[in-house]
């Protein structure tokens, strides 16, 4: 069974920052894309940031140029830095990936619980 863990998540004042890690465990063959989604109350899950194997990225547009999506694929791991935050920033935020796990045949999507970022003063 696959878990995700998330760390990073918490109060930070408009401007500031955060790092989120989220770092896949279990018998894990090999991962792919790997994503953070965000949903704020009330609204819709989002997805934010994803990363591909070859290392490229995209971002959704009230993000781009203030976070960051990186990955390592030796621990199975997924990061988003976060600069300039803004409250509109304020969410749950998930990591997600495509795992293909030891002796299976597909990729599943997997999830892990959530972290909050709160921007406010």
């Amino acid at each position: 069974q696959v878990q995700l863990v998330e760390s990073g998540g918490g109060l930070v004042q408009p401007g500031g920052s955060l790092r989120l890690s989220c770092t896949a465990s279990g018998s894990i063959l090999s991962t792919h894309t790997m994503r953070w989604y965000r949903q704020a109350p009330g609204k819709q899950r989002e997805l934010v940031a994803g990363i591909i194997r070859s290392g490229s990225t995209n971002y959704v547009d009230s993000v781009k140029g203030r976070f960051t999506i990186s990955r390592d694929e030796a621990k199975n791991a997924v990061y988003l830095q976060m600069n300039t935050l803004k409250p509109e920033d304020t969410a749950v935020y998930y990591c997600n990936a495509d795992i293909r796990m030891v002796g299976s045949f597909d990729v599943r999507v997997y999830w892990g619980q959530g972290t909050q970022v709160t921007v406010s003063s």
